[in-house]
């Protein structure tokens, strides 16, 4: 299955996806965690060597440890892969792993469909796979596709693999290893060096990427050194009363807290309550799911004031939040009771090794009574075996990248249930593979009783959302108006909002503008979206001076709309900065082609032809087969009454994606204006069936057919839509309106 970039490409419409921020500030001037030295002068990145010198348990730690391998120099010390004339073929994809004196080199076809030879520079990450990446001219370096599973053999490892195995990927194809979606110095950099700074210049699209350390060190978690250097060499009156010990990410949550029994529950409560969450920010700028708002880590600045994270999005989670693409782990972790708890990720794992505290159910026994919960009355399991393991139940494993089988770190109650009902996974049939889920949810009714509902309880709001129930607008406001639901989940049902939005739902955001959660906040921006510019502007704009960037950045994306001209002075200077924040925040990553078009769509709403025209073009000249350009810049020569480039621009789109249903739907259109009705009819079906689950395909397609006169085949073509889109307005009146004819 294909891995996307984690930058959506969604465009304005969507915002890029920019969620907002977490109400936790671990590093910003000012605030928990914050060294008083931070703010003059700024704090330099002195090396992991540096900190070994008084730290050497934590560094001995840290060298054994996959950060500490997460990028190396190829050397015969740092390569696993068989570099000994070793051969891979799959799906016509060939490739020859070779050694040329102290060079190790793979054969195969590079961006020209040609092969050649490319010589190794870095690898990348140890276990169970190792990558490699080679080095470009331009600054680039690229992930190869083939892997070398470093697993030993009797697991199946000791073998070289395809990332993609059941991808049939040709040079010209975004996943290619030469092109952008394999692209080292922004899809992969900054998560396994430390102080990355990508240093993309536009203008000759070329990188000159630096790193402090070329792997993950100390200072990528606890921020550049050098005032907590100057504090153990140079102390002064003014150093020794500051509590952070001149560190710029103090990660002290652990200390002086104790984990208490309830003997009641059989659980623990933490003494006191978590009153941060620096830990599992600085753990999150890399196992999350996220993109950037600003060039490289800001360590002085709060992670997720920097960083976008991933809702619990379609595609990307099931339905009820199990993972289900790669989303790491902190967008699961955040749904969890776990999290609610306080706990965070050093309970449970060594910071410097990356092992668990204790081995198996051990670890969870520290706050989980093992005379209740690590025994077969509760495990249905002997004692000793797999599914007997906590993590089996809870934590299910999913596999990335082929051969990582990853946790979810949600720890869920199974709920084969559930599962049956929405078509979401569940441990049990997960591994009893042979039985149903309603045999799994029998079994589990007899052993713990038929009310079973868990932490999570907002799969059926967002299931409904996705199914296009009748019901989902009502199911979507309880879930945003219950306090009890993680604030990830009632963010998501915002987002899922602006799909179903109506009057009726203003209050929902309007509530959702007003969370002490900026994550919430910044979702429920975002589904202002969908409303009329004049509502947009009357709830939004209170939140242009949010505290919160991300959320900051979403108010410039939802005002694009509104003429500075009708504004007063005030209010003209409030809008100019979100425009200025919104513009940042695109331009922090100006070598992806979503950001090229957000800011074509964003310079298209502010009546800046010119640039918007320029920003689709840089788009599809950084990738040439993206058709959300094809179809805006099409859009845009339409409004501007040159229908002949419109058409142009739609034809050069579907000769590199033929049948992209988006570029038919908008040719389509185009055909209905244009009055060559039976070429739409073709263009507008094609679309529809290319892409069955877009409701809004289906509608146009019905509407086109009853405008030519087909007003059975309309009728039927709604009726289809209606099934399949149940909760849809416009296919429910348009299907009520044809009917009364």
């Amino acid at each position: 299955m294909r891995q996307w970039p984690t930058l959506a490409l969604l465009g304005l419409a969507a915002v890029l996806g920019l969620l907002g921020l977490l109400a936790w500030h671990h590093g910003a001037p000012g605030s928990p965690g914050a060294s008083s030295l931070a703010a003059s002068p700024a704090p330099r990145f002195v090396g992991a060597e540096t900190c070994a010198g008084c730290h050497a348990a934590e560094a001995g730690a840290w060298r054994g440890s996959q950060h500490a391998r997460s990028m190396q120099h190829a050397t015969d010390a740092t390569v696993l892969g068989d570099f000994g004339d070793a051969r891979f073929e799959q799906r016509g994809t060939s490739a020859r792993f070779l050694r040329r004196g102290s060079d190790f080199v793979v054969r195969t076809a590079g961006a020209d469909g040609k092969v050649a030879d490319f010589k190794v520079s870095h690898t990348f990450g140890v276990f169970p796979l190792q990558q490699y990446l080679v080095a470009f001219p331009d600054g680039r370096l690229q992930a190869l596709p083939f892997a070398w599973d470093s697993r030993p053999a009797s697991e199946g490892g000791g073998r070289w693999f395809h990332l993609y195995p059941d991808e049939d990927i040709k040079p010209g194809d975004p996943l290619h290893w030469t092109r952008l979606n394999q692209n080292w110095n922004w899809m992969c950099a900054d998560c396994h060096s430390t102080d990355l700074q990508r240093n993309y210049d536009a203008a000759t699209d070329r990188y000159k990427t630096t790193f402090a350390e070329m792997n993950v060190a100390c200072e990528a978690c606890h921020g550049p050194g050098s005032d907590h250097v100057a504090w153990a060499r140079n102390p002064t009156p003014a150093t020794a009363t500051d509590p952070h010990h001149g560190l710029v990410v103090a990660l002290d949550e652990r200390k002086g807290a104790t984990w208490i029994p309830v003997p009641e529950t059989g659980n623990a409560r933490r003494s006191p309550s978590l009153a941060g969450h620096r830990t599992l920010a600085a753990c999150a700028q890399c196992h999350s799911r996220r993109a950037p708002l600003v060039a490289g880590m800001d360590h002085q600045r709060d992670l997720f004031d920097t960083h976008e994270l991933s809702l619990l999005e379609a595609g990307r989670y099931f339905d009820d939040g199990q993972q289900r693409e790669e989303v790491y782990n902190v967008g699961s972790f955040l749904q969890s009771k776990m999290h609610a708890a306080g706990v965070t990720c050093t309970d449970c794992h060594d910071p410097h090794s990356g092992k668990l505290r204790l081995a198996g159910n051990q670890v969870c026994s520290q706050c989980h009574a093992p005379a209740k919960y690590d025994q077969p009355r509760h495990t249905l399991h002997p004692a000793g075996t797999a599914g007997a393991a906590c993590a089996s139940c809870h934590m299910p494993t999913r596999a990335y990248m082929v051969i990582d089988q990853r946790h979810d770190h949600s720890f869920r109650i199974p709920r084969p249930d559930l599962g049956a009902a929405l078509g979401t996974p569940d441990a049990c049939t997960g591994c009893h593979r042979d039985r149903s889920q309603a045999w799994a949810a029998g079994v589990i009714e007899t052993a713990f009783g038929p009310t079973r509902k868990g932490f999570q309880t907002f799969a059926p709001a967002l299931h409904a959302a996705r199914t296009g129930a009748a019901d989902t607008p009502a199911r979507l406001a309880a879930l945003v108006a219950d306090p009890g639901v993680p604030a990830i989940a009632r963010a998501t049902a915002l987002r899922e909002m602006r799909n179903v939005l109506r009057p009726g739902l203003l209050a929902s955001i309007e509530r959702g503008l007003a969370d002490p959660d900026p994550l919430v906040r910044a979702a429920a921006v975002d589904a202002l979206l969908a409303a009329p510019v004049g509502e947009r502007l009357r709830l939004a704009l209170p939140l242009a001076e949010d505290p919160a960037y991300p959320v900051r950045v979403k108010v410039g994306a939802v005002l694009a709309p509104v003429d500075l001209a009708t504004q007063d002075a005030a209010t003209q200077a409030r809008l100019q900065a979100v425009f200025d924040a919104y513009v940042r925040a695109q331009e922090a990553n100006i070598d992806r082609p979503e950001s090229r078009y957000n800011l074509g769509l964003f310079h298209a709403e502010r009546g800046d032809i010119a640039r918007a025209t320029a920003d689709y073009r840089g788009a599809l000249a950084l990738q040439p087969d993206f058709a959300p350009a094809y179809a805006n810049l099409a859009e845009l020569y339409r409004q501007t009454g040159q229908d002949n480039l419109a058409d142009a621009t739609l034809s050069e789109g579907l000769a590199k994606l033929p049948g992209d249903p988006a570029l038919l739907h908008a040719q389509g259109l185009l055909r209905v204006r244009q009055k060559r009705l039976p070429e739409a009819l073709d263009l507008l079906a094609r679309a529809a069936r290319g892409d069955p689950a877009n409701p809004r395909y289906a509608y146009i397609l019905a509407v086109a057919l009853h405008d030519g006169g087909r007003r059975a085949e309309a009728l039927q073509s709604l009726q289809h839509a209606r099934a399949r889109f149940p909760g849809d307005a416009d296919i429910a009146n348009a299907l009520e309106a044809y009917r009364r004819e």
